[in-house]
């Protein structure tokens, strides 16, 4: 983002302040060892839709719920461009992992000696 506000600038001779970015992406990732944790979906897709779409303002975006599976999960996220993607996936994990297992604790169980819910790795795409 700083980047682009220097190009308009040095450039473009415009102001950095007019500059608007608006970043969107796919992301998905996994349960850790592809656990089918939300299974049946349905006890758990009005919550999970709910604790994403609470990630928006820890990303200073848009999270919203595309599709979530037994053992895994796809997001829409818009963002301003001034995290990024690394800082975005970092936040919207770890937030929504405590939400989740703050709701459903017997998820732990689940879990075995793992304390969280997502997998390290994910995939990401630019969309839009």
């Amino acid at each position: 983002m700083k980047y682009e506000r220097a190009l308009a600038l040095q450039k473009l001779g415009r102001d950095p302040e007019g500059i608007h970015v608006q970043l969107k992406y796919h992301l998905a990732w996994n349960v850790r060892h592809r656990m089918s944790v939300f299974n049946p979906i349905n006890d758990f897709i009005s919550f999970a839709h709910d604790a994403f779409l609470l990630c928006s303002e820890k990303v200073n975006g848009f999270v919203e719920l595309l599709y979530l599976a037994p053992d895994h999960v796809h997001l829409y996220i818009e963002s301003d461009g001034e995290l990024s993607v690394e800082e975005i996936i970092r936040r919207v994990k770890r937030f929504s992992n405590n939400a989740i297992l703050e709701k459903y604790s017997f998820l732990r169980e689940k879990l075995v000696k793992d304390t969280e819910i997502w997998d390290e790795a994910y995939f990401v795409e630019t969309a839009g």
